[in-house]
Order: C-alpha cells, then sequence, then structure tokens
C-alpha cells in the first residue's frame, strides 16, 4: 500500500498517475461500518480495473472547530494503527490530508474539485453521514451536485446490527468501551479492540504481591476502557502472550493516585522496560476496588488469573 501525506495547498505532482476509486471518511477505529464502506469500493475498483484509494485525515476535524474547554478527541486507532488495518483490507493507495484551518475552509465545490477530481477519482465512495466543505456543510446527498457528471457517485447506507437501529459508529464504540463492555465494543469492530504504548517502569508494587506488572505508558488523546481487570493479549516483538490487565488508580494503596494501565503477562518472567508494545483487550472481568487489605487484593488475584486462563481456554 501506498501512503501519500498532502498539505494543503498541495502541489500536482505529489498526486500519483491513473485514475482510482476513491474512499471519504475519517476512519477512526476502522469499524464494521467503515469496513462496508471500503469494502464496496474495492468491489467497484475491480469491476474497473481501477486502483483502490482512501483519503482520511491526520487528525479529527473537531481538532480545528473545538473550543478549548471542549473535552478532548479520544482515539479509537493512531494513524499507524489505522494505516495497518487499510492495508489488510487491500487498499492500494491511501492519502493522509493535513486536516488544518486552511483545508477547513475549502468551500464544498473547492474541496470536490481539488481533493476528489484533483486526485484522478472516477468513483467517490462514502457513507450516507459523510459531510465536506467548509464547517461541513455539505453532505453525501449534495455530492452529485458539485461533481458536476465528471465522477460517479456511490452513497453505502447506515451499517447496523440485525434488530437495530443505531448505526455501527465510532461515538458508540467509544460509549460501550466506557462502559466497558468490550465484547459489544469488539463485535462493532470486527477485531479486537488495541492500544499501543511504551513499557515503563512503575512502582514494582505487583512484583511485591507476586503480580509482576508491566506498566504501559499510553498516549493521552487514546481512548481506554473503563477502570476495571481484564482479559488481555501482549505483543513483544512478534509474539503475543496472554495476560490480564489493570486500569485504575491503585484505590487499595491510597488516594489521588494516577490513573495506571498495568499488565500482568502469564507465565512470563522477563525484564521489558522501554518495548513498544500493543494490547489487546478481550473482556472485562470486573470493576475497580478499594480492597482492605492486601491479602483481599492477592486473593481476588488469584480468582482473576484463574478467569482470564479460563477464558483462553474456552
Amino acid at each position: 500500500m501506498e501512503i501519500v501525506k498532502l498539505r494543503h495547498p498541495y502541489k500536482s505532482e505529489e498526486i500519483p498517475v491513473g485514475d482510482c476509486v476513491l474512499v471519504l471518511g475519517f476512519f477512526d477505529g476502522v469499524h464494521r461500518g467503515h469496513q462496508e464502506v471500503i469494502n464496496t469500493g474495492k468491489k467497484i475498483a475491480k469491476e474497473k480495473n481501477l486502483k483502490l484509494a482512501v483519503m482520511t485525515f491526520n487528525q479529527h476535524p473537531a481538532i480545528v472547530f473545538q473550543q478549548v474547554q471542549s473535552k478532548p478527541i479520544q482515539y479509537l486507532s493512531t494513524l499507524k494503527q489505522k494505516e495497518e488495518r487499510m492495508s489488510e483490507l487491500g487498499v492500494d493507495l491511501l492519502y493522509e490530508v493535513a486536516f488544518t484551518s486552511s483545508f477547513a475552509a475549502l468551500s464544498p465545490q473547492e474541496f470536490v474539485d481539488q481533493y476528489i477530481v484533483g486526485l484522478h477519482a472516477k468513483v467517490a465512495v462514502s457513507g450516507f453521514d459523510y459531510n465536506f466543505g467548509k464547517d461541513q456543510t455539505a453532505d453525501a446527498e449534495n455530492l452529485p451536485n458539485y461533481a458536476k457528471e465528471r465522477f460517479e457517485v456511490v452513497i453505502v447506507a447506515k451499517k447496523t446490527e440485525e434488530h437495530e437501529t443505531e448505526k455501527i459508529s465510532s461515538s458508540r464504540i467509544r460509549r460501550l468501551l466506557s462502559e466497558g463492555r468490550l465484547d459489544e465494543a469488539n463485535h462493532l469492530l470486527g477485531y479486537i479492540y488495541e492500544i499501543s504504548g511504551t513499557v515503563i517502569h512503575g512502582e514494582a508494587r505487583g512484583r511485591k504481591l507476586g503480580y509482576p506488572t508491566a506498566n504501559i505508558q499510553v498516549p493521552d488523546d487514546m481512548k481506554l476502557p473503563k477502570e476495571g481487570v481484564y482479559v488481555n493479549e501482549i505483543q513483544i516483538g512478534d509474539q503475543w502472550y496472554p495476560a490480564m490487565g489493570s486500569i485504575g488508580h491503585n484505590d487499595t494503596f491510597g488516594t489521588n493516585r494516577m490513573l495506571t494501565v498495568e499488565i500482568n503477562i502469564l507465565d512470563f518472567n522477563e525484564e521489558i522496560y522501554g518495548e513498544k508494545v500493543k494490547v489487546r483487550w478481550y473482556h472485562m472481568l470486573r470493576g475497580q476496588v478499594a480492597f482492605e487489605s492486601v491479602e483481599g487484593l492477592i486473593q481476588q488475584l488469584e480468582i482473576d488469573e484463574k478467569a482470564t486462563r479460563e477464558y483462553f481456554k474456552g
């Protein structure tokens, strides 16, 4: 997959030659709704013998529009993770456009002329709720008017679960993660939710309890599941290991403590400080509890470990 990073205004020689089917969207998390849109474009590209291109942004559009006091954006995927998902889906060409104030100021017609026609699209594919142009005032239904018969427009309908009306969306998945409903979130994603981070030194308290943990430093703008104890896997190098993880403040040992992400790797006893790792979040075992004694905490950790091993057996 070729990746082309564009900053407005781009130069025409930055655009690869050849016509394409261009799929439009931000695609945070590249969930099953997004996959439906991309796969629609892939099918058309195959039928027309064209390259499959996707255009996304380097950051959420809300970064440009939001006020200082607004809630910070929390992503379901880093740009790197998004690239990996796109490659797995068979995308030939990924455009990563820097979403800046100058790009956001483009009128709907300027956006279409420069970022659809200008990218040699013969077919533009988007979800039903795609917006574009200054203040994102134009929507997918308006796109044929701006196309002026220079390219075909294909709009993909809302994707829902059977017997449901709520669409599969990034905001819905964030809500499920906040509620600790990992099984449902993973189902809507179409894969196991994953975060990346670096192993750093912690307080080494887990080692004293008999449950040594890898403390993971996670980017501030990544969405973490609800505080609790989870069934996980962690990738170190090229190998995945079963693990149980904790997101919380270690309230058993005091109040007003920092939020930490700690992973106890089953049957593993190596130093991995400084390693860049990936962590998959399979299932929530329980919420966080402030135990009255260290002994009570250890007993619960034994129960959690047993449940984690049984999960992977099952």
